[in-house]
């Protein structure tokens, strides 16, 4: 009997192969999805280019009946399987077991319609043990998590394909609505709002440098006079004074600096005793094993990665059968991943660091993801030493091995010491405080310890040594007496600011979209990219930060739908396709309410195009901290409206790097003065007797040769990047209007190497007679008015080194044509006649022969 595999990936295919019998099973790969939505209007069918829903791509008015098409690339996929199944006695789909793998099983079957038995294999690792039992455990494709996969793409395409010409008309163009992506906006948005009204607010308060024996330590005055001391959380936000529920006097205390100083010089000759000694020990237990959210997080946090790259180096590791399937809300370990984890514990870190008993975790009720945590595969917990991994495989693959065995690890037991002291004496005594740390078992954190690289170097960091104090201990602070228990190094007065709102994270963005329920683990990555790539969010730092173009879209969909873009409304939405993946409701009735409805999405639009002005809803404005400046996104761009000094009204494009957060009320000035100086003519040009002016247009300032009123064209330079408008004197205006500049001869060609500013910026220029140029951008530290030949020649050879193979191994047998070896952007290729091969594990392009290319190709083209 022949049976015919189909799973989505070429390495997924390969690693399952290692697993089947090695007669009767032929696997071949999908490429992913075979079908979808038409993406554009030339993959809408001839016959349904006139319906007016076709470039909807669902069928509105037919109960949301959606059009699938096999895109392009996808079409010799299938006629590749229609020519395997021909053979084939059996067909199992070994998609991914959530719903997008469900769906794409079902997609597969649609459009290859077998008249043979069709079998759905299940598993969430790729071992051995877990692809027989997948074999022997086969069910039917599962059409209610079908059904709830095909609900949650057409209500993508309804948002996105609805309201985006909105943004469009009313914003600017190439705009995008997402169901998610929306309300992942507004939340980087809101907290943005909240950084740029936040009032700072100055407090003070003092630290004692203490010491005992050869142990220095610290201690934080707290109270005075048995009243406390004011924190940073005292203070209102937005209005930078004491809360309003907080009374000055009665509450807290609010020093000043002179008070501080003071008090600092009068504590420097009181007596000191211990007032107080509290200790207490708390355990600490482990958490629970990864699942995609906090994979995700935890890799942002410990190795600085985005959610995307987490998810594509996890998406090898489990094709390549080193992790559990990698897209999962549940946190529960099968006993054979417990009994593994717990046998590499007493293995490596000895019996006393067992947990007593077997620990679990309650995974949260979902309709959709796989059945447990994200683990090593198998139950040997073999370490990323004894799989050879290496690069990011090999970190990635050792986050997960340390949080799953550290699920089966000892608590960690942790005792806290907080040592009082009070300064002074009578009404108007200081109080003080040093808190200590000691870690009495280290437990799991030996193993594991969240955010950190290193668990051993993070246990020292983690311990705060306090000296032996004792109640009644007293330190000497002036004069004669006994010999004092401490000693009282320094008092030094402390101003704080309260600091706004930190910006989101990959990390954080994350979190708060698992803890409102908004959208799934598995589309965070893609969510955070699209908002980036569509100019939404900008990264500062590691931080999110949304752009203007973002507080413009927002203000309109907060205006216009605002359930779509509120939490619980979007939360809901998932709680829905959950009951619609359990068979508990049907998809049809909901999306007509939905798109439909009262409030629905179609209604909102057509009202949105007659009644939303583009103007006032891209403005943005915050007088209190903008004063009567005013930014606006247009079709260009953001820009600012707002009085000159000459009392006229003006406007001025923003610089893309800008963000609302950081925009001042001086900041808006000095761009809108000097976008309006006016034109300034720098001199006369001595050769060609016409003026150099430095303008400024919607892109930026720029040097122009001649006035607009002259006949033809006049030539005009962009200032390069390094150069501001106030350093643009008459000699460099005439170096830039005088680009190119020639820097010399190409030694080998003989050819001219010149340097200017082109559309993408400053590049130097190899002009090859006979051929087309060679282009080399030049870096930001290269200034395009003083590089020179040398420089110019580096640039040149690397970007022509891209363009031409690392080796050229010889003539192809059958063709006679060459068979080049390429570095590429994913690594090293054999290439020949159009066909591409990427290079195996182990082979080198130094030391690959020609057999062993021409076996890549043949691979290839199989």
């Amino acid at each position: 009997m022949k049976r015919l595999v189909v799973v989505e990936s070429p390495t997924k295919a390969k690693t399952i192969r290692n697993f089947l019998p090695r007669r009767g099973y032929k696997i071949e790969a999908s490429m992913g999805h075979i079908r979808d939505l038409p993406a554009s209007a030339k993959e809408i069918p001839k016959a349904y280019k006139d319906k007016d829903w076709a470039r909807l791509g669902v069928k509105v008015d037919n109960g949301f009946e959606p059009l699938y098409v096999v895109s392009g690339r996808s079409k010799k996929v299938v006629q590749k399987l229609r020519k395997e199944l021909k053979d084939a006695d059996e067909l199992y789909i070994a998609t991914d077991e959530d719903r997008e793998g469900e769906s794409i099983g079902w997609h597969l079957m649609e459009v290859l319609n077998p008249s043979i038995p069709v079998r759905r294999m299940v598993f969430h690792e790729i071992t051995e043990e877990a692809i027989q039992r997948a074999l022997e455990e086969t069910r039917d494709i599962d059409q209610h998590l079908v059904e709830a996969q095909e609900t949650r793409r057409i209500l993508d395409r309804l948002v996105g394909y609805t309201i985006s010409p909105l943004l469009w008309r009313k914003i600017k163009p190439r705009l995008s609505a997402g169901r998610v992506q929306s309300v992942a906006v507004r939340i980087l948005v809101l907290r943005e709002r909240e950084r740029i009204t936040f009032v700072p607010a100055t407090y003070w308060d003092l630290k004692a440098q203490l010491a005992k024996d050869d142990l220095a330590f610290e201690a934080d005055m707290t109270h005075i006079g048995g009243v406390r001391l004011a924190a940073g959380k005292d203070f209102d936000r937005d209005t930078g004074r004491l809360k309003d529920d907080i009374k000055e006097g009665t509450d807290v205390l609010l020093l000043s600096d002179a008070d501080a100083r003071a008090w600092a010089e009068r504590l420097q000759h009181e007596p000191w005793r211990v007032a107080d000694r509290q200790e207490r020990t708390r355990t600490k237990s482990p958490a629970a094993p990864f699942i995609t959210s906090t994979l995700q997080q935890e890799a942002n946090r410990k190795l600085g990665w985005s959610s995307r790259r987490t998810m594509s180096v996890a998406q090898k590791l489990y094709e390549n059968g080193y992790i559990t399937y990698m897209r999962t809300d549940a946190t529960n370990l099968s006993e054979e991943a417990v009994q593994g984890a717990r046998t590499a514990v007493a293995k490596r870190y000895g019996d006393d660091y067992l947990s007593d008993s077997v620990r679990t975790y309650q995974s949260a009720d979902s309709a959709q993801e796989a059945h447990e945590a994200i683990r090593p595969a198998g139950g040997a917990m073999k370490t990323k030493e004894e799989l050879d991994l290496r690069g990011g495989e090999a970190v990635l693959y050792d986050l997960i091995w340390k949080r799953t065995v550290a699920t089966q690890m000892a608590d960690a037991q942790i005792r806290y010491i907080n040592v009082y002291f009070d300064a002074g004496a009578g009404e108007d005594t200081a109080r003080f405080r040093a808190s200590g740390k000691s870690i009495d078992f280290p437990g799991f954190l030996r193993a594991y310890v969240e955010g950190s690289d290193d668990p051993e170097a993070d246990l020292a960091d983690r311990e705060r040594a306090l000296p032996d104090l004792s109640v009644g201990d007293t330190a000497q602070t002036g004069g004669d007496g006994a010999a004092p228990a401490f000693r009282i190094n320094d008092i030094e007065p402390l101003g704080h600011e309260t600091q706004p709102p930190a910006r989101y994270t990959e990390a954080s963005l994350v979190k708060t979209l698992e803890e409102e329920g908004i959208g799934r683990p598995s589309t965070y990555a893609s969510i955070i990219d699209t908002i980036q790539r569509r100019g939404y969010v900008q990264k500062a730092g590691k931080a999110l930060a949304p752009t203007f173009t973002a507080f413009a879209t927002n203000n309109l969909m907060e205006r216009q739908f605002e359930q779509l873009v509120d939490v619980h409304f979007t939360a809901e939405m998932e709680d829905v396709l959950d009951q619609i993946a359990r068979g508990a409701q049907a998809p049809t009735p909901f999306l007509r309410r939905f798109y439909q409805g009262e409030d629905g999405v179609e209604p909102r639009v057509e009202e949105g195009l007659d009644s939303i002005d583009g103007k006032e809803i891209s403005e943005i404005q915050f007088p209190k901290q903008w004063g009567d400046y005013v930014v606006r996104v247009g079709k260009y761009g953001p820009y600012v409206e707002g009085p000159l000094e000459t009392g006229e009204t003006a406007t001025a494009s923003l610089p893309d790097d800008l963000l609302p957060g950081d925009t001042t009320q001086e900041t808006l000035q000095e761009i809108l003065e000097e976008a309006n100086k006016g034109d300034q003519v720098l001199g006369i040009h001595p050769e060609h007797d016409q003026p150099v002016i430095l303008k400024s247009g919607p892109y930026g300032p720029y040097v122009q040769l001649g006035d607009d009123e002259q006949s033809g064209k006049p030539k005009r330079v962009s200032l390069p990047p390094n150069v501001e408008p106030n350093e643009v004197t008459f000699e460099v205006g005439l170096q830039i209007i005088d680009l190119p500049r020639e820097l010399g001869t190409h030694p080998e060609s003989g050819d001219p190497i010149d340097a200017s500013i082109g559309r993408y910026g400053p590049y130097v220029r190899h002009k090859r007679s006979g051929k087309k140029p060679t282009y080399a951008s030049l870096k930001d530290h290269d200034n395009v008015l003083t590089v020179e030949l040398e420089r110019a020649l580096e640039l040149i050879e690397k970007k022509e080194a891209k363009n031409r193979p690392q080796r050229v191994l010889g003539s192809h047998p059958e063709s006679g044509k060459d068979v080049e070896l390429w570095n590429g952007r994913y690594g090293p290729y054999v290439k020949h006649n159009g066909t591409n091969a990427s290079l195996k594990d182990g082979q080198t392009i130094d030391e690959l022969t020609m057999d062993e290319a021409i076996e890549l190709l043949n691979e290839r083209n199989s």
